[in-house]
């Protein structure tokens, strides 16, 4: 066991031996490629935990079994660990609470959006009528303009509700995703000006494309570089990269910010979980952009270590050639 494993995971299962059985988490590289047999002392009773190793750069989630070895004359003679990696089920557990939390919040969204438009367009109008009475006061005008302005506000977010909540089916046709990037960074190259961002493109050519709505898939590629560019307060780079691999086109969105807190990488994508500021953020984008990515057929995953920016990798299924007699 010292020969596989830390330390520190060796003082646990050498803990358990005395204990009522654990069931924890816990992460820790293995020492050998490949791993050796394990012997183990013939003493103990059988228990039970989970730990998260990581061969190869590639993180798993193993179940750790441990329990004794008893011959036919009931004698303790050793004992039995099992691995069990249990990556890919945990991976399809986090994606159906995902998806369920999604239809939930969908169908709210649809519903609360609606009821808040009518009363939102009343308060806008009587706003700017009222504005248009009092023009030559000051005091009135600025008062009538903060709630003209916190209206438009509230206006977007019933936009992005609905948004949210729309499950129409789009049209789909071969899409060059290289292009949409390009065209989304053309429609925000002021505002990335204006926030001290630097673009650096590495998309490669020819890009093999892809079945998708080229509108949506815009949708997508502007709430990450928004959200990147939000992320870098101070200005910073915005990377993008493009491949063709065997599986499909992978896309890479890194910034150079200060990186997603740990206890947040698993929430990011949840509806209405924002880390920004109160008033600049409605917590959809990222939820709107899963959303999107799954129903064209697609994976998105996110990685980032405090102090070292975020990196969105995208992963979408090449289009099917038509077969010509």
């Amino acid at each position: 066991l010292q020969e596989l494993f830390p330390p520190e995971l060796v003082l646990h299962f050498e803990q358990a031996r005395a204990g009522d059985g654990i069931h924890q988490l816990y992460q820790f590289p293995l020492r050998l490629q490949p791993p050796k047999v394990i012997e183990m002392p013939a003493r103990g009773n059988g228990k039970a935990g989970a730990g998260r190793a990581e061969p190869a750069r590639q993180e798993s989630l193993v179940n750790i079994a441990v329990t004794p070895l008893i011959s036919r004359d009931q004698q303790q003679i050793g004992r039995v660990i099992l691995f069990d990696d249990v990556t890919e089920r945990s991976e399809l557990e986090r994606r159906l609470v995902q998806a369920d939390k999604l239809s939930s919040i969908g169908l709210l969204a649809a519903g609360v959006a609606h009821e808040i438009n009518t009363p939102l367009a009343v308060i806008s109008a009587y706003a700017q009528m009222l504005a248009r009475q009092v023009s030559g006061d000051q005091e009135k005008s600025r008062l009538l303009e903060k709630i003209a302005r916190q209206t438009f506000r509230a206006s977007e977010i019933v936009n992005a509700l609905l948004n949210f909540s729309r499950s129409a089916p789009a049209s789909f046709e071969d899409v060059d995703l290289n292009r949409v990037i390009r065209e989304t960074l053309v429609l925000l190259e002021h505002q990335m000006e204006q926030a001290g961002v630097r673009v650096e493109l590495e998309l490669e050519e020819p890009l093999g494309p892809v079945k998708g709505n080229p509108g949506k898939l815009q949708q997508v590629f502007l709430n990450l570089f928004l959200n990147a560019r939000d992320a870098m307060e101070a200005g910073g780079v915005l990377r993008v990269r493009s491949r063709t691999h065997p599986q499909g086109v992978e896309v890479e969105v890194h910034d150079s910010g200060p990186g997603i807190a740990p206890e947040n990488l698993h929430r990011i994508f949840d509806p209405f979980f924002t880390t920004k500021a109160a008033r600049r953020g409605t917590g959809l984008g990222l939820s709107v952009t899963y959303g999107i990515v799954r129903e064209h057929g697609g994976e998105i995953q996110v990685e980032s270590r405090p102090g070292q920016g975020a990196c969105f990798r995208l992963e979408f299924p090449l289009a099917r050639k038509a077969l010509h007699a």
